[in-house]
């Protein structure tokens, strides 16, 4: 009955303003998570290029981008320069990792990375990890040993990254339960931890699910034992911002039904890594978000029976 909490940070406002107020409200519930960092200049603004993605224009009326994001971060990489976020918000990085919590890389340039990545080569692959992770060394004085995707895009060449740049785990895609990702026949050895539950803005203007009720909804889905666990990503722009009191209404009420809540690392930490099944790994959709990203497939017969009689 795990629970890991892995907060998504894709911009300078998310940094700045929503993650010291998730540090508050984890603090105040003795609670830790995995912060997963954008590392280097904030584009948001680009995502504007989007505009012809089908279920993209849907997602922003229901979800109201700008209250959440704010015009200035709309306007970054087009209107305005996109500002350095970790060489202008390194002091909050450190934070999180000396209020106890886990730190790891979402990305370099996010928008760069979500638009990008499906189509892009080994050397363009290698080369925003490899900035990521530089960027990363010299604000924590450490390398890296996870890795969250940002919008749960990936390639072949970055799943591969994943095991060459050595990561304890991972948690880029969309899925059901811990595995070793396998991309058409060739086996990637580091572990995924995918998210499992819907997040808060695929759910907020669908049948009915508003800001003051949706947090209802993901309870609803966790109600039931589950021995795998569950991951949960939260944005510091939303559940940092508005959606606050949404995120504390959930905390409360996953340790009502039992969950044991902390990184996504304590999920790795309790299984063997290296025995986890194997799934394929592949481009899919998500209820709720526009366009494909990586989502768990099936999971090699031999492995699901080992299972079974274990």
């Amino acid at each position: 009955m795990r629970l890991g909490l892995k907060v998504d940070v894709d911009t300078l406002r998310g940094t700045r303003e929503g993650v010291p107020r998730l540090l508050e409200i984890l603090g105040r519930h003795g609670v830790a998570a995995t912060f997963l960092f954008s590392l280097g200049p904030d584009h948001t603004g680009r995502a504007i290029k989007r505009i012809f993605r089908a279920g993209f224009f849907g997602k922003v009326r229901r979800t109201s981008v700008l209250k959440h994001y704010g015009l200035r971060t709309l306007l970054y990489g087009t209107l305005l320069p996109g500002p350095d976020i970790g060489a202008r918000a390194a002091d909050v990085m450190r934070g999180v990792r000396d209020a106890g919590h886990e730190t790891g890389i979402h990305c370099w340039d996010h928008i760069r990375w979500q638009d990008g990545v499906a189509t892009a080569d080994a050397e363009w692959t290698r080369r925003e990890m490899d900035k990521a992770c530089e960027r990363y060394a010299a604000i924590f004085g450490e390398p890296p040993t996870t890795h969250g995707a940002a919008g749960w895009q990936m390639n072949v060449h970055a799943l591969r990254l994943t095991q060459q740049l050595g990561f304890d785990y991972c948690s880029d895609g969309r899925g059901t339960h811990p595995h070793l990702p396998v991309w058409r026949g060739e086996l990637v050895r580091c572990p995924q931890f995918p998210t499992t539950l819907p997040t808060l803005d695929e759910l907020i203007g669908v049948d009915g699910v508003t800001e003051d009720n949706v947090a209802a909804h993901v309870l609803e889905r966790t109600r039931d034992p589950r021995a795998s666990g569950h991951v949960y990503t939260l944005h510091a722009e939303l559940e940092g911002g508005r959606l606050a009191g949404a995120f504390e209404q959930l905390l409360t009420g996953w340790k009502a039904q039992g969950w044991m809540l902390g990184p996504v690392r304590a999920l790795r930490d309790a299984v063997e890594p290296l025995a986890l099944p194997r799934c394929e790994v592949g481009p899919g959709s998500v209820e709720g978000r526009s366009g494909t990203l990586l989502v768990q497939g099936e999971e090699f017969l031999a492995d699901a029976l080992l299972r079974e009689a274990a």
